[in-house]
């Protein structure tokens, strides 16, 4: 994981998180919004990659549309000891206790959730850096980001939608960017859906 100056960020924060019941990020279901994607995606046979995948909710809807080739990873043990439960007769889903930033592999489409919002913001060039180098030839970038600035320090850490598009604009072309109509209702009009193709560089 690149360097920032505090810990705030490193397993053992997530995991304490995790323990204590912490995690308010978490809707408890799909987000409409990330099955909304699913829908528009066509090739269920290829590659998919939820990074900082918490409990991953949306596997289930996931697999119910034919995806078959899943991959989830979390730098915290807690979730993913879950998830291994929960998923482990199924061998569409791969489940990975690791830190994003040194997975190596390639997708076809990498589905963003409260991953983002998660990390310290001074890593979010190195997550676009990331996330580009992931993907294979015009791989797919989509999920979703607050576009608001949170009265309290994160995480979550929010943003701008000027911010968000100097930051990917030199690794993706904009295929959808809209304020999203399908969140749920405590966060209705401050998340952006999108969905990005990686650039050949």
């Amino acid at each position: 994981m690149p360097n920032t100056d505090n810990d705030l960020y490193d397993d053992t924060f997530w995991n304490e998180n995790w323990e204590s019941g912490n995690t308010g990020w978490d809707i408890g279901y799909a987000s409409p919004a990330i099955c909304r994607i699913a829908d528009q995606y066509n090739d269920k046979d290829h590659k998919v990659l939820i990074p900082g995948c918490g409990n991953a909710h949306e596997v289930d809807y996931l697999l119910q549309s034919g995806f078959s080739n899943i991959t989830l990873i979390d730098i915290a043990r807690e979730p993913v000891e879950r998830l291994k439960l929960k998923y482990g007769n199924h061998p569409e889903v791969k489940i990975l206790n690791q830190d994003f930033f040194l997975h190596e592999g390639k997708y076809q489409l990498i589905i963003e959730q409260t991953f983002f919002c998660a990390l310290d913001p001074v890593m979010r060039p190195e997550y676009v850096r990331k996330m580009h180098n992931l993907l294979s030839e015009e791989g797919i970038l989509a999920g979703l980001l607050f576009k608001i600035d949170f009265e309290k320090n994160g995480p979550p850490h929010g943003g701008s939608e000027a911010e968000y598009r100097n930051l990917f604009d030199p690794y993706f072309s904009i295929i959808q960017w809209e304020e999203s109509k399908d969140s749920i209702p405590q966060r209705m009009g401050t998340e952006l859906l999108f969905v990005l193709k990686a650039k050949v560089l």
